[in-house]
């Protein structure tokens, strides 16, 4: 069992025979060579979103407004 999902099961207040159950039922859903690729998908979109979080938002470059005006009577 992942190391990672043992926090996650204390919350849901999910344990070992109860994750086996879910385990058991996604292999007879999707079947054994769906699986892997199945996780690996939901690994590198949970990544995307991690990376998305960390990113800070580019802020707008706002119109120069200090800029002397320019007149047209050259």
């Amino acid at each position: 069992m992942s190391l990672t999902l043992l926090p996650l099961a204390g919350i849901l207040g999910l344990g070992g025979p109860e994750l086996m159950i879910i385990l058991v039922i996604l292999l007879l859903l999707f079947g054994g060579a769906k699986l892997p690729s199945l996780a690996k998908g939901l690994g590198q979109s949970i990544k995307e979103f991690k990376n998305a979080a960390k990113d800070d938002p580019v802020p707008e470059k706002k119109a120069d407004t200090t800029a002397a005006p320019k007149t047209g009577n050259n």
